[in-house]
């Protein structure tokens, strides 16, 4: 018997059938020989970037995956399992298995007198003819890779003797012996000799990984039932069994590409537009070029943007440079929105007679019923759980299958938020599976405005990866500085390794921009019609000025909306509101973050039901909102009138475009025919905040709204943003959008912000350059390749660091109970995910001051309701007792409590 025959590799679970670890070595190798079949587009693609031939890539791929397990050769890692059987080797009670056997494989590998060392002492092997430095250096790369087929990469500095006895050395020599044989060739082994190879191959890592990671997963959901524990050669296995399998596993696996279909006409993929946009007949005719190429969006909110992003997207899929497509969104909501917008058109980008996937990702896509009525998952058998830290593959990718925030980016078309993709370039386990998601798709971001310094960062490193990858990007935005597009030019040259066309500043809006790496066009465009808007701005000093407004245009029967800037803020509001005996209380609501997912669901379907597209003038009649950010963005609202609190200019005017949204008649019923013109009152922008001054004290701000001066903490540029509405009295769209963004984020702009207020300004824009050095060094350094060495700044590859995707407040997650007899229930009354729908986000420091207030013995039933309740034991939980019940209202959400700071962050 062959020593090799004597290791098992995947056992039953709760049984004792195993399978041999060559053979299942095999089966995964198997699974990467079909995925790597020279004819098709991502061996050629990633073949060409490799500069390999195809044939030569499959087999070296195919080798290297043969060798993804041989930690799995450590007598440490076998004693995981005992009394399997006789003939397999006996545990060594005197090493300990305290290293993973993806690690102890690369040790295996690259230790003093491990295997490499070993290839190059024996005669008969490809490293010993060759001799080359660079052979060894890019076998070294190839087994980070496939050792790493876990998620992370491996460990570099293990000792081989504490985890290997010699007769293990020695049936993993023997089985590369005969591997090498099977798949090894001459005359491939020349190509990695090259010098520039590895770099190559660094670069290319990161899709490999990915693609090892697939293998590995199709390659283990092998039944017991068909385990193999009997001697058979490796040829005999491989021929017989492993690449029939293999076939079987891919083929349900569901992962070939439906064929794109041809890019036909605007009508063809939209039939609900009759008459494109200006930006989208650009789209539609504009050149496009040869490979990679970058498009900015530049126009008014309602001006078709998403249309126009997906036509150049398919245009782009026609024409072979993709096959699909990723949707990237700043929240969980807007994320929801375009699902269901994508769900109705998006098949029209693949022939007829296939079924492409599209797939939702966020961390609370369960909660979305339309996402939930698509779902469907492969089933797969499960095998034993080794050790706490040792989980099965399966049990990985059963996860990582019903869990679309990792399977999304590998379905054809997905939609998510930007956190899903930027996990690509951070440290995080499996990221190298969302780099071969992006790979051939066309990377579409939304809303690119929306992102503070550290995302904003991050995004530039995801440009610069996709953009190295060959991959194209189509950005969005109503209001982007010229700074954040020169940044964004700059990530995606220098990813593509092109040179750094020069941006002029200019006033053109709405604005294409288009790179390639033939031409630079910046095109100048016109909006349509029908967002076109002029609305007069006025100021408001006092909130008895904004509730006298409110009031007029209650007893006029418009409908109303104030934004506030902080959760605290809207509450007061609310509050002061409901005391008013000129308002019907039944015609009043709150929408701010701070309610349990149950209530905020049925708010927001409220909210777009009675100021949506379909609201009727009955229902808007002298209703009033008071509102914080969650309107801002993804919810196609439209008021009579609107009050916003003082903020930054680019919020304000996606505020603004929730006011006359919709074409309506005096009384507000929606006119719907062509050419229809609104008969409402030339609307009013009320912006709410401190007395417009030349010479403003260093509290102007805070003195009015202390809670926005903690939100929105650069004072000069809102100063910057007052001076320049208050001096304009109005705010035209698209016409002043360049001047309005430019007068307050440009150099020339900042220097002109008071001594006063300048030291606020100097300390927001200190905190904005410490995210970005904390974006730097979380940043994964891609040149590196697949390997420790890319998170040595953050330390980002060991297990117990969690590399963020955003740097967000310090909130604590809470789940609402009722008292239930003795024990506890969820307060959401749902049928599905009742713990989930009971849950929301608090300040921590709110939470504290609630946490104190639990009297001892509730505390102690909950705690001991958490251990025996799976589903909330890491969540902290609430009880709405009768004595407590006031720190929780339906309507009102989360701080109702009078010690409730305004200022907690919205």
């Amino acid at each position: 018997m062959q020593p090799y025959f004597q290791y098992w590799g995947k056992v039953e679970k709760d049984g004792l059938r195993y399978h041999l670890l060559p053979y299942h070595c095999l089966d995964v190798a198997a699974v990467g020989w079909l995925l790597f079949d020279p004819e098709k587009p991502l061996c050629k693609r990633l073949a060409k970037q490799l500069e390999i031939a195809p044939a030569h890539l499959q087999r070296w791929i195919t080798f290297f995956l043969c060798l993804h397990d041989i930690g799995k050769f450590a007598v440490v890692f076998q004693g995981q399992v005992t009394g399997l059987s006789d003939d397999l080797v006996k545990p060594n009670s005197r090493k300990r298995y305290e290293e993973r056997h993806d690690s102890l494989g690369y040790c295996l590998w690259r230790a003093e007198d491990g295997l490499r060392d070993r290839l190059e002492m024996e005669d008969s092997c490809f490293l010993s003819r060759s001799n080359s430095r660079h052979l060894k250096l890019a076998l070294d790369i190839w087994m980070q890779i496939v050792t790493g087929h876990h998620g992370i990469p491996p460990k570099t500095d293990l000792h081989l003797t504490n985890y290997f006895d010699s007769q293990d050395n020695e049936a993993a020599w023997q089985y590369l012996l005969e591997i090498s044989r099977m798949f090894v060739v001459d005359e491939m082994v020349a190509v990695l000799s090259d010098k520039t190879f590895c770099t190559r191959l660094k670069s290319s890592s990161w899709i490999l990984a990915g693609l090892v990671v697939l293998a590995d997963w199709l390659g283990s959901s092998r039944l017991p039932d068909s385990f193999c524990y009997q001697e058979i050669s490796l040829d005999d296995y491989w021929q017989n069994n492993a690449l029939a399998f293999a076939e079987m596993a891919v083929e349900q696996a569901q992962l070939i590409p439906s064929p794109v279909a041809p890019y036909l006409n605007i009508q063809n993929l939209f039939n609900f537009i009759t008459t494109p946009t200006p930006l989208q007949q650009w789209a539609e005719n504009v050149e496009l070029a040869s490979g990679n190429q970058l498009f900015i969006l530049e126009d008014v909110t309602g001006a078709g943007k998403t249309e126009a992003a997906l036509i150049l997207a398919h245009r782009l899929m026609a024409n072979g440079f993709a096959d699909g497509l990723y949707v990237a969104l700043p929240t969980m909501a807007t994320s929801n929105a375009m699902y269901e917008r994508l769900g109705k058109v998006y098949r029209r980008l693949y022939e007829d007679d296939h079924a492409p996937s599209l797939v939702l990702a966020h961390g609370a896509r369960h909660l979305s019923e339309a996402f939930r009525e698509s779902l469907s998952m492969p089933e797969a058998g499960e095998s034993r759980k080794y050790d706490h830290d040792e989980e099965t593959i399966e049990a990985v990718c059963s996860a990582w299958l019903a869990d679309s925030r990792k399977k999304a980016l590998l379905a054809e078309v997905g939609v998510g938020t930007l956190d899903q993709a930027l996990l690509a370039v951070l440290p995080a386990r499996h990221q190298s599976l969302r780099c071969l998601g992006l790979a051939r798709k066309i990377l579409i971001i939304d809303e690119v405005h929306a992102y503070d310094p550290y995302m904003n960062k991050l995004l530039q490193s995801l440009l610069e990866y996709h953009a190295a990858q060959g991959g194209s990007v189509i950005m969005l935005s109503a209001t982007l500085p010229f700074s954040m597009r020169v940044e964004y030019l700059c990530a995606f040259c220098k990813g593509a390794g092109t040179e750094v066309s020069v941006l002029k500043k200019t006033e053109q809006y709405p604005l294409v921009t288009h790179f390639s790496s033939i031409s630079h066009l910046e095109t100048g465009l016109s909006t349509r019609q029908e967002v076109e808007r002029t609305v007069t701005v006025a100021l408001l000093d006092t909130v008895d000025n904004a509730l006298e407004h409110i009031r007029q245009a209650v007893e006029q029967g418009q409908c109303v909306c104030w934004v506030r800037n902080t959760v605290g803020d809207a509450i007061k509001t609310y509050r002061l509101l409901a005391r008013q005996k000129w308002l019907d209380k039944e015609r009043l609501s709150l929408f701010h973050s701070r309610f349990a997912m149950i209530d905020r669901q049925r708010i927001e379907l409220e909210t777009l039901s009675l100021f949506g597209k379909e609201s009727t003038a009955e229902m808007r009649r002298g209703r009033v909102l008071i509102a914080t950010q969650v309107v801002e963005q993804s919810l196609d609202l439209d008021f009579d009138m609107m009050i916003s609190d003082l903020a930054p200019i680019d919020l304000l005017i996606q505020r603004v475009g929730r006011e006359h949204r919709h074409i309506r008649d005096a009384d507000g019923t929606r006119l719907e025919h062509e050419g229809a013109v609104d008969k409402r009152e030339t609307p009013v922008f009320y912006i709410f905040g401190p007395s417009a001054s030349e010479t403003p004290a260093e509290n102007w701000l805070k003195a009015v709204l202390p809670g926005t001066q903690k939100v929105y903490q650069n004072v000069g540029q809102l100063w910057l943003t007052q001076k320049l509405l208050a001096k304009a009295g109005k705010l035209s769209m698209p016409g002043d959008a360049r001047s309005l963004i430019e007068g307050v984020y440009s150099d020339e702009a900042q220097a002109t912000i008071p001594d006063s207020l300048q030291t606020l300004s100097d300390k927001a824009e200190a905190e904005a350059y410490a995210k970005l050095g904390i974006a730097r060094m979380n940043a994964l350094k891609l040149a590196k390749g697949y390997s420790r060495d890319s998170a040595e700044d953050s330390g980002g590859w060991e297990e117990e660091t969690k590399i963020p995707t955003r740097l967000g407040d310090d909130t604590v997650r809470v789940a609402l109970v009722l008292p239930d007899g003795e024990m506890w229930r969820p307060y959401a009354d749902s049928k599905n995910f009742a713990w989930d729908m009971s849950m929301l986000s608090v300040p921590k420091n709110s939470w504290l001051r609630a946490k104190e207030v639990i009297p001892t013995d509730v505390r102690s039933s909950l705690e001991k309701f958490k251990e025996e309740v799976k589903a909330v034991k890491w969540i902290e939980l609430f009880p709405l007792t009768t004595e407590l019940s006031s720190w929780y209202d339906k309507l009102m959400g989360w701080g109702i409590q009078k010690e409730e700071s305004a200022d907690e962050s919205y």
